[in-house]
Parts: structure tokens; sequence; C-alpha cells
């Protein structure tokens, strides 16, 4: 079978008991993905860097396409959980990448007075994958040389 698009265990993380995403309905649009281990995000406080959350997961797909990562609807009233980039965009040129192999995590921000304890296997968000259009004058030529946070350097 030809590999299109899906979710692989990243290096390093291999017996780690990882759940690949999965959609939970015939018609969800998002697989869901859960937080690779404990982790405590603070309340928020002026000048915090978001709390990275693991997933343990990497993703590939087409070279037109890029993967979605999504918020769960019920993080914000819930848990106080937001993302720190409201959207996650994966590149396909992040998979395999040399720095992390593609490791997925959210980066999320507290809103409430306490601190949230994400638990191992929780699902802590979404992800979808979409296509994506390019203009007439489109020249990209570079490529990725690192990891999370890389694409500008």
């Amino acid at each position: 079978m030809e590999k299109k698009r899906g979710f692989e265990i990243a290096k390093g993380f291999e017996n780690e008991n990882i759940n690949l995403p999965i959609r939970k309905t015939k018609y969800s649009a998002g697989y869901d993905i859960e937080a690779l281990e404990d982790v405590v995000v603070p309340s928020f406080k002026k000048g915090t860097n978001p709390t990275l959350v693991k997933t343990g997961l990497k993703a590939y797909m087409q070279d037109d396409e890029m993967l979605l990562l999504y918020n769960r609807s019920s993080n914000p009233k819930k848990k106080g959980l937001i993302l720190a980039n409201s959207v996650g965009v994966i590149d396909k040129d992040y998979y395999g990448n040399p720095d992390n192999d593609g490791h997925i995590m959210f980066a999320f921000y507290n809103i409430k007075d306490e601190d949230v304890l994400i638990k191992k296997g929780d699902a802590i968000g979404q992800g979808i994958f979409q296509k994506y259009l390019t203009t007439d004058d489109d020249v990209a030529t570079g490529e990725r040389t690192g990891g999370f946070g890389s694409t500008n350097q």
C-alpha cells in the first residue's frame, strides 16, 4: 500500500505506549491526539512561555498538504487551555527533520486561576489534514534545516 498521509511514532518514543490518532465518528474531520506524558500547565502569568505538551507523534502527507492542529472544543471552558498559536501548522517537510524527527507538540496557555494537570493519554487536541494552494508566482525553493519553529531560519 502506498503511504499517502498518516501518523507514526517519532524516533525516541517507540517504547512509550502511544496510541496513534483516530477519528471517533464516521464524519469527524479531526484525528484525536493524546498527551504523551503527565504535564502541568501553570496558570497564566504575564511573560510566561506556553507549555509544550509532547505527543510522541509525527505525520507524513502529500506535497500539497499540511496537518492543522486544533484545540479540543471543551478545553477552554473545562480546563482553561488555549493554544498559544491558535492553530498549529505542521508542514510536510517537518516530518523526519534532523532536530526532532517531526515530533508534534501542542503549545498551551492556561487561563484558569489554578494549574491544570494533563495526564498521559488525555485527548488534548485534534489534527486535520488539508490541501493548500500556491500563487502563480510562487518560487519557494528553500529546504527545512531544523525542527520546531525553524521555518524562518
